[in-house]
């Protein structure tokens, strides 16, 4: 790998995870024009085309359907180590969460690279659901494009990278996409590593009430997500919302034991 190229892909997944560089320091060509802009509360085009790991024509509409959360990922399948980092990142989250893809959510990868087709897609896949170790038959599919659309999605949800002739390599950032079940863009979630508690909350934060166990919905409006720390977070009101839930459970569960005792003693004197 070009070593400059290296250097760039390391200062934009420390930016990433860090939230800025630590120095001033001059914007290498590379980085020119590499960000992610958030377009939260916009909507994806869900006619855009593209062509699946099996080879078949599908369209964005094919995955975000109605029904569930979408995680999309913006990669490239030769990409020599950003998207790996990213892919592996999302694996490890994804193993310490008890839902697989296709439980409440569905994942999709798009290659930024037009020129990679679905045979690559379909080994990156297999090379990705082996190592998630919950089978083949979980609702993750990797997808290639022509450049308008592969460009008019990108755009669309902020992603703006760039190609570098020299090496034949892409400068990009590294995030999730939460979309939900409708296509509106309702969370991004930043850098190579995700821990399974802000994935779970992005799920059920981007399936607007379809998704998770009312115990989730309550815990996440417990929660919110801050931008600086790349995480869910818990707020004042927040905690003061769940401290009143747990005295009011503590009451009722007391309340309740000696309301049995009361109903004892009195068949037992009856």
């Amino acid at each position: 790998m070009n070593p400059r190229v290296l250097a760039s892909s390391l200062m934009i997944a420390s930016s990433l995870l860090f939230g800025g560089f630590a120095w001033a320091q001059p914007t290498p060509p590379e980085l020119e024009n590499v960000d992610i802009v958030e377009r939260l509360g916009e909507y994806v085009d869900l006619d855009l085309a593209f062509v699946d790991h099996e080879g078949n024509d599908v369209t964005l509409r094919d995955y975000v359907r109605g029904d569930v959360p979408v995680i999309l990922t913006l990669n490239y399948y030769s990409c020599p180590m950003l998207c790996t980092l990213q892919l592996n990142g999302l694996i490890d989250g994804l193993k310490r969460m008890p839902w697989a893809p296709g439980d409440n959510y569905r994942i999709v990868t798009l290659s930024i690279n037009p020129e990679e087709g679905p045979t690559l897609a379909a080994a990156k896949r297999s090379t990705y659901l082996s190592d998630l170790g919950r089978g083949s038959d979980v609702d993750w599919t990797f997808l290639t494009g022509d450049q308008a659309e592969i460009s008019a999605l990108a755009d669309q949800v902020g992603f703006q990278y760039q190609f570098v002739p020299e090496t034949g390599e892409y400068a990009h950032g590294a995030a999730l996409f939460m979309l939900a079940p409708d296509g509106k863009i309702a969370r991004y979630l930043y850098g190579i590593t995700y821990s399974p508690s802000d994935l779970r909350f992005g799920i059920v934060e981007a399936g607007e009430g379809r998704v998770g166990s009312v115990v989730d919905r309550f815990i996440l409006r417990c929660f919110h997500y801050d931008p600086d720390r790349n995480s869910y977070v818990p707020y004042a009101f927040g905690i003061m919302r769940l401290g009143g839930l747990l005295t009011v459970l503590l009451l009722g569960g007391l309340l309740g034991i000696l309301w049995l005792r009361d109903m004892r003693r009195k068949m037992a004197t009856a």
